[in-house]
């Protein structure tokens, strides 16, 4: 027998498949002389679409808890991409266990069910990749001899899309075991985030200061040398001490011929060129003439290192790179003149007297790092404001100003301290650095 569909029955059936794929109300109100219809035909057509109908819901329905189920596993498995990526610190080759564990720890954690499919390193940066996968059950399309289904998710977690600038007390209480552990956690990090054989968009930069900071050659138009607070250079500076002038290290005079700047490394833009930067760190030594710890200085200058703008200009103007100062000192702000162990008894020439404003007040400046604790911070607010992350390290016996002072450089969140770190002893720089590290590489590359 053959039925012939009435518009009807056609209206009826348009009617009930718009409501399926629009689940919305409106769509599904039914015209009154629809549902009152009582043509056989209608009937015998209904009972014939009710398996077509059935399949449409369950699939529907079967549609939605697979998007859910997928989100969800594509939830945990970022979660565990970055919990691995916190360990690359300590397991930079995933090689120990350490990232897998923390990897697996995390997946489970947000999907019990789910499973490890793979792990292994992204191909840039140093990074981790952690796919995962689940077995869905299904509701209604089991009829269908369609029972359950197998999902899969992936994310890479890991360091890229930064520029790092260290910004290293090279003063002459930083000498010895200080200077030596600070250039081997700064090399450290270096071959973390910049791991051989991988390029990326991860540049790295130098600042080291004392009293001053040197800066090369013709990065802003003028010879090598070091700059007074203005920026300018002093051509009356002769790079040399009055040479019949002596300090005083220790209570021992010694006579003072090199130059004022010649004993602190030069400050070293940006750079993807690794071995450069590591050669620029590891030539820090701390055995300046003279000293001060002008921390305003250091912070100056590694703004103008990561900022596009002149006098350095490798800096990205892309919003999505992060820029990052970290900065380790062990004193007190203080420019060589307000006593201690590598005090000056003397002027030595123009320079230092026009090194910032109101060096001269010797009340100002002497007293509790006075006008150089304000220019400390408010170099510290300007980096921020530029969008620059601080991480401070107090390195040493710190005094509770010292602490309070470097805390308010730091970026850290409201309610926590987690951009300061506080290193009792040089051989707790390592592991700082380290803990640095994870949370640069807490974040998702793809």
């Amino acid at each position: 027998m053959t039925i012939k569909h009435s518009s009807v029955e056609t209206r009826l059936v348009t009617r009930v498949l718009t409501c399926l794929r629009s689940l919305r109300a409106r769509a599904c109100r039914f015209p009154k002389q629809l549902i009152t219809d009582t043509r056989g035909a209608t009937a015998v057509f209904v009972a014939a679409a009710i398996p077509t109908l059935v399949g449409l819901a369950g699939l529907g329905l079967d549609s939605a808890l697979l998007y859910q189920a997928h989100g969800r596993l594509q939830s945990a498995v970022d979660s565990a991409a970055l919990a691995g990526s916190l360990e690359l610190p300590y397991d930079p080759d995933m090689t120990k266990g350490i990232v897998e564990a923390a990897a697996v720890e995390y997946l489970e954690k947000n999907y019990p069910e789910a499973q490890l499919k793979s792990l292994g390193s992204g191909t840039e940066a140093r990074s981790v990749t952690v796919e995962g996968e689940a077995v869905v059950d299904l509701l209604l399309l089991d009829a269908l001899g369609l029972s359950d289904t197998v999902i899969t998710a992936k994310a890479t977690a890991g360091f890229n899309n930064l520029e790092i600038v260290f910004v290293i007390d090279n003063s002459g209480s930083m000498k010895g075991a200080p200077i030596t552990e600070t250039n081997e956690a700064s090399v450290n990090l270096v071959n973390l985030i910049m791991p051989a054989g991988m390029e990326s968009s991860v540049k790295v930069g130098l600042v080291p200061f004392r009293g001053k900071v040197r800066i090369p050659a013709n990065v802003d138009g003028l010879p090598a040398g070091c700059r007074n607070a203005d920026g300018t250079f002093n051509w009356d500076l002769d790079e040399e001490y009055y040479k019949t002038e002596y300090r005083y290290p220790v209570g021992s005079y010694l006579r003072v011929s090199s130059g004022t700047c010649s004993g602190i490394p030069e400050t070293q833009g940006l750079t993807h060129d690794r071995s450069s930067i590591v050669t620029a760190i590891e030539d820090q030594d701390a055995r300046g003439t003279a000293s001060g710890t002008v921390i305003s200085e250091g912070l100056k200058w590694a703004r103008h290192v990561l900022t596009p703008e002149a006098p350095f200009t490798e800096g990205s103007d892309k919003d999505d790179m992060r820029k990052i100062i970290i900065l380790l000192t062990d004193g007190d702000t203080e420019d060589g003149m307000c006593g201690g162990n590598y005090d000056v008894s003397y002027t030595p020439n123009v320079y230092w007297t026009n090194a910032y404003y109101g060096m001269l007040d010797m009340e100002s400046h002497c007293d509790n790092g006075g006008v150089l604790n304000q220019a400390m911070l408010d170099e510290a607010q300007l980096a921020k404001d530029a969008g620059i992350e601080i991480f401070a390290v107090r390195y040493g016996n710190s005094d509770s100003t010292d602490v309070t002072l470097m805390k308010q450089v730091a970026s850290s969140k409201a309610g926590t301290d987690d951009h300061f770190y506080d290193a009792p002893s040089p051989y707790d720089i390592d592991d700082i650095f380290k803990k640095i590290g994870r949370q640069l590489g807490w974040r998702l590359l793809n």
